[in-house]
């Protein structure tokens, strides 16, 4: 069975930045299950497994704008020190949701000062183009429920 649109595909997966280092991998006894067509992978890997099945291997490049976009010099900020009230302690690498304009974003800390809190809501893999080495574990026709709700049931 080939991965289509409202297929439930199993992969195995390594994904390495342009230096080669790792940054992500599928546990070994647990491929990641994904609904597919419905925007539950990255839109480049997505397209790239259309069509594969159980067995084929492959390696995808998926430049930034089919990833997670480019990186926006607009989403870094300095937000007042107030706005981390209840927050012991904020230091760079932390992580925050807020609401956006556009929906939630995460926030990452990249500087603590004096005059406020520098904060990035770019991705942390945006603008970067990624690697995967994938070999696909299973294809199996999605369930009812499943194709209602555009995601894997839990098993």
């Amino acid at each position: 069975m080939q991965i289509a649109a409202s297929r439930v595909a199993s992969i195995h997966y390594t994904l390495t930045d342009a230096d080669g280092r790792v940054l992500d991998k599928s546990p070994e006894s647990q491929p990641l299950r994904y609904f597919h067509g419905a925007g539950n992978i990255i839109p480049g890997l997505e397209k790239a497994l259309d069509g594969k099945q159980a067995g084929d291997a492959l390696k995808v490049e998926v430049k930034p704008e089919e990833a997670y976009g480019v990186r926006n010099d607009a989403l870094v900020k300095v937000l007042p020190r107030e706005a981390f009230q209840g927050v012991d302690k904020v230091e760079a690498g932390m992580q925050f949701r807020a609401q956006g304009e556009g929906g939630p974003l995460l926030l990452t800390v990249i500087d603590v000062g004096d005059a406020g809190v520098t904060v990035d809501g770019n991705h942390p893999l945006a603008g970067q183009t990624l690697h995967f080495d994938v070999q696909v574990a299973d294809v199996r026709e999605a369930s009812e429920q499943e194709r209602q709700e555009g995601r894997v049931q839990p098993a």
